[in-house]
């Protein structure tokens, strides 16, 4: 089974663990991360941006990718939130299998 990171950008911590508990609690995904005190600089409707945000990491397998990414949609504040998914092309396979056990359903 092949298991994600997705990379979540959130307004600010009480929001990345309010996605991260719903997230966790439906089983889309077996863990959450959360790194507070981001400076995130972006462009939006035309404009150069900054703003602190809580970056939330959540590891996942790629079959609830889909499922994840549009959970995350409905539940996130922002009207375009940054929601990607990257590989892990290897690691502990104790965790990955622990990600993969704790997601079923």
């Amino acid at each position: 089974m092949t298991t994600k990171l997705i990379y979540v950008t959130a307004p600010n911590p009480a929001e990345a663990e309010r996605i991260a508990e719903t997230i966790l609690a439906e089983r889309l995904a077996a863990c959450a991360n959360f790194f507070g005190g981001v400076t995130s600089l972006f462009e939006w409707d035309g404009k150069l941006c900054r703003e602190q945000e809580t970056v939330l990491i959540l590891k996942t397998t790629a079959n609830k990718t889909n499922a994840l990414t549009a959970r995350i949609k409905e539940l996130h504040p922002y009207d375009c939130p940054c929601v990607v998914a990257l590989p892990i092309e290897s690691g502990n396979p104790d965790f990955l299998d622990w990600i993969q056990k704790t997601t079923e359903h």
